[in-house]
């Protein structure tokens, strides 16, 4: 931001110690430091209220753009997505005549393969001990 090499700072501390006296330097320094220190928190305050703005208007640009593709996909498929696709809640649920895939008929034939692969356990006189 400021330019200011080890002469500059040599020719600033000779004429303040001329001009305020190394008396009264450590004093000036101080409320030079406290004034700083304002100004970087005001810079900052006012920084991080700038980067929220841009925040704010990039997402609001976003959610322009994904409610237009939104759109643009509800347009192309207005009865949801293909039959052999598994609905997913990003289309609307079909309506009554479209070709839907059987799922109750998946579902008995799934519970019916669960039910085959859980194995029984074995019976006899050792498990009974066990269980006694």
């Amino acid at each position: 931001m400021f330019d200011i090499g080890a002469q500059e700072i040599l020719v600033i501390v000779v004429v303040a110690i001329l001009v305020i006296g190394p008396k009264e330097l450590p004093t000036a320094m101080r409320t030079a430091g406290r004034w700083i220190g304002k100004m970087r928190r005001l810079s900052a305050h006012f920084r991080t209220g700038l980067d929220s703005m841009i925040r704010e208007a990039e997402m609001e640009e976003m959610e322009r753009k994904w409610k237009a593709q939104n759109e643009k996909v509800m347009r192309e498929h207005p009865n949801g997505g293909p039959a052999e696709m598994e609905q997913t809640g990003a289309y609307p649920p079909p309506k009554k005549g479209d070709a839907v895939p059987d799922t109750a008929k998946d579902a008995s034939i799934d519970a019916a393969s669960a039910e085959a692969a859980v194995p029984t356990p074995p019976s006899g006189p050792d498990e009974e001990k066990k269980a006694d």
